[in-house]
């Protein structure tokens, strides 16, 4: 990485950050994390450490404002790429590090990386998944520069995103910190808690993780939120709710217990097995007790 790019423009240390992440890359691993997390993106093939690496290597000596923080992530998110040498290929695979590839080897990866990024025929690029994520690292590592007045952006991104792996760092690790401490963003927790889309209301719910696990947060807030979508069938809302009730067990479990309690009839078994991992013996036996119980009754009443 040039050593300059730590004072481009926020378009240019986008442009240097996804050169540097395509260098990296495999077309190995991109194959097998789009289908794992059965993306449209394109990938390169960069671990989420490798892709840390890449954005604080870059920020490091960054003088970025709140407005070239916003351009900058604007630009990562809306990178696209195209399947020839200039803007997907690279050093794929490691050619860059083991020499050339034969004209063979080069033809597969680059028509492994075309199929993982589901390129269409006029040459125009989908939205790189590293790309995506460095940007929600940005927002991240430069969080003390942010604020409610940048929900928007987050909601927006918090849409497109259509996955857990982006979703969820960007609701629990910057959306989290910033609205514990700032009330401005109450209405809009309020609000994306009862969003028609279900990836927005489980940010509302993920953004209480980081404070309840570390023995803060508002946990009448997140509690009234979870026992409002106890009852979803959805697979990633009750997901969430048990991994907040997990972590937040981890410093209080009578707390955890004893919200349970009276709801674990209504609950799933996807919320319940992750909410009484870090209970006692005795707490756990008791939820589960009356999780079959509130199952038996279920299904008898649907016989």
């Amino acid at each position: 990485m040039s050593p300059n790019a730590a004072a481009s423009s926020p378009q240019s240390l986008a442009e240097v950050i996804e050169s540097e992440l395509r260098d990296r890359g495999s077309s190995v691993r991109a194959t097998k994390e789009r289908a794992y997390l059965k993306s449209n993106l394109l990938h390169y093939g960069v671990g989420v450490p490798g892709t840390r690496a890449v954005v604080r290597t870059a920020l490091r000596g960054a003088e970025l404002d709140h407005d070239g923080i916003i351009a900058l992530v604007e630009a990562l998110w809306n990178s696209t790429g195209a399947p020839d040498n200039a803007s997907c290929a690279g050093k794929l695979g490691g050619a860059g590090r083991a020499g050339e590839l034969t004209n063979t080897s080069r033809v597969a990866e680059l028509d492994g990386v075309a199929r993982a990024g589901d390129l269409d025929g006029a040459g125009r690029g989908t939205p790189i998944y590293e790309c995506r994520s460095a940007a929600t690292m940005v927002l991240i590592q430069k969080q003390d520069r942010l604020g409610a007045g940048d929900s928007d952006l987050f909601e927006r991104l918090l849409r497109q995103a259509r996955t857990w792996a982006l979703v969820d760092p960007l609701a629990g690790d910057a959306v989290g910190p910033l609205s514990e401490y700032d009330a401005e963003f109450d209405p809009v927790l309020e609000r994306w808690a009862s969003d028609e889309d279900f990836w927005i209301r489980r940010s509302a719910l993920l953004a209480h993780l980081r404070p309840l696990r570390e023995s803060r947060g508002d946990f009448d807030r997140f509690s009234r939120y979870a026992d409002a979508m106890l009852e979803e069938k959805e697979f990633f809302i009750r997901k969430a709710i048990g991994w907040v009730l997990r972590d937040t067990a981890r410093t209080r479990p009578d707390m955890v217990f004893d919200w349970m309690l009276p709801r674990a009839h209504r609950a799933s078994g996807v919320t319940m097995r992750e909410a009484v991992k870090h209970l006692s013996p005795e707490q756990r036996d008791a939820l589960l007790a009356v999780s079959v119980r509130g199952t038996r009754r279920t299904r008898a009443g649907s016989g």
